[in-house]
């Protein structure tokens, strides 16, 4: 008798005690909490990650228009070219060209740099492109100052089409390039609806037109920081988007999209290499 009341209070000794509701409810708020710090900290890191890839592409811009520059006349890619050829009007920008009839292929730039797809991507942008219908976008190019930006063809005295490099406004070549780690190459490309490839100075001394320079505005969308390639070959972000020197509340608000989107400097202090 006695055994059996040992064994009875042995087995009751081990017999385990189910987990309580309160103690259920105690469990998932500590790991909710858990979730709500370490979310915030993982995405900071994403985040970080692809900042780094967009720096990464954005030195392999520069890299490529420098070799480009060497080999063609000391003059960094032309921005934008119209050429009249057999169907009509090819756009030729630095990054890719559209044929008349719309098929699209790489610019002069990528014969200088591997995988396009790639690198003409910004990782943070997820948009459509706001010109011709380009496959990938999210970089823009000085055309202020350095980007030959041309005209569309026009009819010559004699009838034939003035066109391409006969037909634009020239980029300073590179025995102009003075101040070249202050001066912009390529940078992160914002304006209100999107990205715009073609990066403009606020002074407005070159395009005559504040709606296309205020559309032209560099995009912080790194937390606040845009990634820029300078003229010296190095890359490093902008922490401060500037309004520019001839700002009005229409221009930023429904052209640029302040602040998300800004100029690296009041004046052209960051896109002339004078």
């Amino acid at each position: 008798m006695s055994s059996r009341r040992r064994r009875s209070a042995g087995s009751a000794g081990h017999r385990r005690r189910g987990i309580t509701l309160a103690e259920t409810l105690v469990a998932l708020a500590v790991l909710g909490i858990l979730l709500g710090l370490a979310l915030p900290v993982l995405g900071r890191i994403t985040a970080a990650g692809r900042s780094a890839q967009c720096a990464s592409n954005l030195r392999q811009m520069i890299a490529a228009a420098a070799t480009y520059a060497t080999q063609n006349g000391d003059r960094y890619p032309p921005a934008i070219l119209y050429v009249v050829v057999q169907g009509g009007v090819e756009t030729r920008a630095w990054d890719w060209i559209q044929a008349p009839g719309g098929v699209i292929r790489p610019g002069p730039l990528w014969a200088y740099v591997g995988d396009p797809d790639r690198v003409q991507q910004c990782p943070e942008f997820h948009g459509a492109s706001t010109f011709a219908g380009d496959p990938h976008t999210g970089y823009q190019y000085n055309t202020t100052y350095l980007g030959t930006e041309g005209f569309l063809p026009s009819m010559g005295s004699d009838g034939a089409w003035i066109d391409g490099w006969a037909n634009a406004r020239p980029g300073l070549p590179t025995m102009q390039h003075r101040r070249t780690a202050e001066t912009a190459v390529f940078a992160d490309g914002g304006w209100k609806n999107g990205a715009n490839k073609f990066m403009r100075a606020p002074s407005n001394q070159v395009e005559n037109d504040l709606a296309m320079v205020y559309a032209g505005g560099q995009a912080f969308r790194h937390s606040g920081s845009c990634n820029v390639a300078w003229l010296d070959g190095h890359c490093a972000c902008a922490t401060t988007p500037r309004e520019g020197m001839h700002a009005t509340p229409q221009l930023l608000e429904s052209i640029m999209g302040w602040p998300r989107n800004g100029f690296l400097s009041e004046d052209d202090a960051a896109f002339d290499p004078r």
